[in-house]
């Protein structure tokens, strides 16, 4: 992960995990965290355990944690979002406090699966090519193989006397 973008990313899954982690809790007690909810309590406990194992596999660059962690969060919260932003676009249902900030959640979470997703696909990087400056300067440097080959071609002029 040498990407600023990459880092930001990966903190804002982490972020977004406690959050998602914190209003489950304040649902389970019934204390309103300005009208958030977990729609699914026992679902959102198994989604939070599998979004840690995503948010490692996106660490470690693995596109199936990334492909992982856009299909669940898309179900689970474009679900929710789809249901409710469809009849307030149809003006059926008036947009209160409580849903407004269930669909910006739904929103966030949505967005931030995305931008996972392409920063996996976008990053060239990953896994073909990675650079390390530490190192490349001697092991991709022409010149200096060129100049090890020259000395590697003239001949051994000791002898050896093996017993």
């Amino acid at each position: 992960m040498t990407n600023f973008s990459t880092w930001l990313l990966a903190i804002f899954m982490v972020m977004f995990w406690l959050f998602r982690v914190v209003i489950a809790l304040c649902t389970q007690f019934s204390v309103d965290m300005l009208g958030i909810v977990a729609y699914d309590l026992n679902v959102e406990i198994i989604i939070s355990f599998l979004i840690v194992i995503c948010i490692v596999l996106v660490i470690k660059r693995k596109l199936i944690g990334a492909f992982l962690y856009a299909i669940i969060y898309g179900v689970y919260f474009g679900q929710h979002f789809a249901t409710n932003i469809v009849p307030i676009l149809q003006k059926t249902t008036t947009l209160t406090v409580d849903i407004s900030m269930n669909l910006f959640s739904d929103f966030l979470a949505i967005i931030l699966a995305l931008f996972v997703v392409i920063d996996m696909l976008i990053d060239k990087g990953r896994k073909a090519n990675p650079i390390d400056k530490k190192t490349d300067w001697y092991y991709k440097n022409e010149k200096y193989d060129e100049e090890l080959k020259k000395r590697d071609s003239r001949e051994d002029k000791n002898e050896y006397k093996f017993y």
